[in-house]
């Protein structure tokens, strides 16, 4: 998400690094960079044109902290000026009493809406909510199918009827949710593969015929600046109350969360961030600013880790890295924690400065019990002290669990590659692991600082280990 748009920002920023002051000439010079980043993210013009305007009017007018260089001021700058572009936070969901509170989703066809029905359902269940879906969507073939069947792996209520009619569809499902006591309707509308007149008339209908207490308009976000475009068009039609930007971990360029607010005025509510069922994602503008600034995003990574550890078992993790005793067990149990916190290649893209190093380091469901099974082949003292494990002992631990050597080897270059960013992580700028799971983390640090001195010290023990083989010759 947002790789290419991060690259040039910190280009940007890196030129003005080493400056003495901030000029107007390394401004204009760094805007016309800024501009031509936004531009190929496929942000709309007019809100390019007023990004960079008052990124200028901010920078001219910026008091120059003595201890910052330019590059760190143009940083803090742009990042409060993306946060406010795509601002303010509004994820509230307005429920009436007494319910149900009718929630209408909108869209194109293709852009997730009846997967996003589901994951705004389980959303309201994490909130005690009681939700119903309802099955509107009477244009697409198996839709229907597609939302029972979501339904039921998430045990919530779907109502449908195998008729043609919308607006009956809709009122009959409203009228159930209060026979079953739900508090919440989920209504899944149709789409098309393109804004029509007779679809926007069976929206209007429905929405007119139901009045729901809010219209959420459901964006492909890879489609860019088409669905800025789209979210007018719905706006313009039925009065939306927000934007659910799904595919967001795909291939998103990032112009249609950069201007989507700034055109349509509607905040967006959520983001879909994967494929599964519990990757809905409140959207907080500040700290997806920090993401594309390739800052990370340490308080969601908190609220995850918040979710999965406690502060006594993660002082005990610091415990064991800074002793060295961080071993194959213990890594097997984190693996578990990292999986429900949806993945390690998710979980490191929030850390400011480590996700692009190690972010195809992405372990699945099925890695996890080929990992079970190597480590329950290895010896109490192999699983303890991970660094004794030679050439034969692989090879005893293959035979013995029914792997091959290369699963074996790529299990303790993936267990190495992980000790070794913990341990940078535990000694570096974000309060230690125990800070980062209790929430105690310095995240200013954190952003500043945090993946530089990852990458400094990872230089100067390269440079120790030359000049040691040097010398032993």
């Amino acid at each position: 998400m947002f790789e290419a748009l991060t690259e040039k920002f910190n280009a940007v920023f890196k030129s003005l690094s080493g400056r003495g002051r901030i000029t107007e000439a390394n401004i204009s010079d760094a805007m016309r960079d800024v501009r031509k980043a936004l531009l190929a993210a496929d942000v709309n013009y007019n809100v390019v044109k007023q990004f960079c305007k008052d990124c200028t009017q901010a920078a001219l007018g910026a008091e120059v902290i003595k201890s910052l260089h330019p590059g760190q001021v143009m940083v803090k700058i742009v990042n409060d000026e993306l946060t406010r572009l795509m601002g303010p936070v509004d994820t509230r969901i307005y429920f009436v009493s007494p319910g149900p509170t009718v929630i209408m989703l909108a869209g194109l066809q293709g852009g997730g809406k009846t997967t996003t029905a589901a994951k705004l359902a389980k959303y309201l269940v994490s909130k005690g909510k009681k939700p119903l879906m309802v099955a509107d969507d009477l244009q697409r073939p198996a839709a229907i199918e597609q939302l029972i069947t979501l339904g039921e792996q998430l045990q919530i209520p779907v109502y449908s009827e195998q008729i043609k009619d919308a607006v009956k569809v809709a009122k009959n499902g409203i009228k159930h949710a209060g026979k079953i006591d739900c508090d919440v309707v989920v209504l899944d509308t149709a789409g098309r593969l393109h804004i029509d007149e007779e679809m926007m008339a069976e929206l209007d209908k429905v929405a007119r015929t139901v009045t729901p207490h809010q219209i959420y308009l459901v964006c492909d976000a890879m489609t860019g600046q088409d669905a800025v475009n789209s979210a007018k068009e719905f706006n313009e039609r039925l009065e939306l109350d927000g934007v659910i930007l799904t595919k967001l971990d795909g291939d998103a360029r990032g112009g249609a969360a950069l201007s989507v607010k700034a055109v349509t005025g509607k905040p967006i509510k959520f983001i879909g961030v994967g494929e599964k069922l519990d990757t809905l994602e409140e959207f907080h503008p500040d700290r997806m600013a920090s993401r594309i600034l390739g800052m990370g995003d340490v308080v969601t990574l908190v609220e995850k880790a918040q979710e999965q550890f406690d502060e006594e078992e993660a002082e005990k993790l610091q415990k064991k890295m800074a002793k060295g005793s961080f071993g194959f067990d213990d890594f097997l149990k984190q693996m578990q924690a990292v999986k429900k916190m949806g993945g390690m290649a998710d979980m490191l893209k929030l850390l400011p400065g480590v996700g692009k190093q190690l972010g195809d380091l992405d372990i699945d469901d099925g890695e996890i019990s080929k990992m079970e099974g190597i480590v329950h082949s290895m010896t109490l003292q192999e699983r303890r002290q991970p660094d004794i494990i030679n050439a034969s002992r692989r090879r005893r631990i293959a035979k013995g669990c029914g792997r091959d050597l290369q699963d074996v080897a790529g299990l303790i270059k993936t267990f190495k590659r992980s000790r070794d960013m913990m341990k940078s992580l535990s000694a570096g700028g974000m309060g230690g692991l125990k800070g980062l799971f209790s929430g105690k983390t310095d995240m200013f640090g954190a952003m500043a600082g945090g993946g530089r001195k990852i990458k400094q010290r990872s230089k100067r023990k390269r440079v120790i280990r030359r000049k040691g083989k040097k010398r032993r010759r």
